[in-house]
């Protein structure tokens, strides 16, 4: 199923592969996702949307396997904090419902912080814009699509 993400990266001439799973709606973690398409959790990348309070929303990319760290991100922002925004928020301003969220043809162009450990893969994981679809390319291809900015912005999960 081609997405509009999909048909975003299409218009830019970048390479992707398609990857579907089945989707648990009582299970949307990363690592669930991950452990569908077979791909390790850290190389699977969740997209979350938060909101700075000079910045305002931003969408910021983390391994599967963490989560992110808000102090880390408010620096990287300019922003004094930064918080997640409330899921009935999420749809209204990217177009996107929770497990589908994606930068790639975002109902808005908001900034984009990835991880810097997305670098480290010759290939990664990010949603298609659909629950049940994950778009595998290039960390680099998808740094250019989405204009993000790279950065330590990932902890490891708490317990």
């Amino acid at each position: 199923m081609k997405t509009n993400a999909a048909r975003a990266l299409d218009a830019l001439g970048i390479a992707y592969q398609l990857r579907e799973y089945a989707v648990d709606p009582d299970d949307l973690a990363a690592e669930s996702v991950a452990a569908k398409i077979g791909l390790p959790a850290e190389q699977v990348f969740k997209t979350l949307v938060l909101r700075g309070d000079r910045h305002g929303v931003c969408f910021a990319v983390v391994p599967g396997d963490a989560e992110v760290d808000e102090k880390a991100l408010a620096k990287l922002t300019g922003d004094r904090r930064v918080e997640m925004v409330p899921l009935k928020d999420v749809q209204p301003l990217t177009g996107y419902i929770r497990g589908g969220v994606t930068a790639l043809a975002a109902r808005r162009e908001y900034p984009v912080y990835i991880d810097e450990t997305a670098e480290l893969f010759d290939v990664i994981s990010i949603s298609a814009g659909a629950r049940g679809t994950q778009i595998l390319l290039a960390p680099a291809d998808y740094i250019r699509a989405v204009h993000a900015t790279p950065g330590a912005i990932a902890r490891e999960k708490l317990r």
